[in-house]
């Protein structure tokens, strides 16, 4: 637990009081307990987690901010310093979580930890049907002039085909 807090005290530090973007890739065999999911789940929602650094780390985190909030044309108050490295990390750490869905862990954790669904952006990497991939085909290709339906039908199976080939052959 006291590494997960070190990393996630870096990537903060990185994000709020360098002022740098930076991405934290986290995938669902990485969870040794759940609380590592509520930290998570904290920094989704408020940018932070909750007494994650002692009180010398605090000072320092206001020192390194100082001049970002000053030129943010922000009051030099510690409560107001605090509250820009908070925007900074909210702004710049982007949270990159790979979960599979399959079993009951997933959708238990969506219940207990909310901002999993409510502060992210949720990519399904799943196989698309065949139907799907001919709609979306056909969509792109009735802003192009290929003369018949025909034609249009006939690269619209074409392109259909192609993708699933693909997706086939590289799995």
């Amino acid at each position: 637990m006291n590494e997960f807090h070190e990393d996630l005290k870096k990537l903060l530090m990185q994000a709020g009081a360098e002022n740098k973007p930076t991405v934290f890739l986290f995938n669902d065999t990485q969870i040794i307990t759940e609380s590592f999911l509520e930290d998570i789940n904290n920094i989704l929602n408020a940018g932070e987690v909750p007494d994650l650094f002692a009180v010398d780390e605090l000072a320092k985190i206001i020192d390194l901010v100082r001049p970002l909030a000053k030129a943010a044309g922000k009051l030099e108050t510690r409560d107001n310093i605090y509250a820009h490295f908070v925007q900074l990390c909210r702004e710049n750490l982007h949270c990159v979580l790979a979960f599979s869905p399959v079993g009951d862990a997933f959708r238990n954790r969506l219940r207990m930890f909310p901002s999993l669904v409510n502060c992210c952006t949720i990519d399904w990497f799943t196989p698309w049907p065949q139907d799907a991939l001919l709609s979306v085909a056909n969509q792109f290709l009735n802003k192009i002039d290929l003369g018949t339906d025909e034609a249009r039908n006939a690269i619209s199976q074409v392109c259909m085909t192609i993708h699933s080939s693909v997706r086939k052959s590289s799995a």
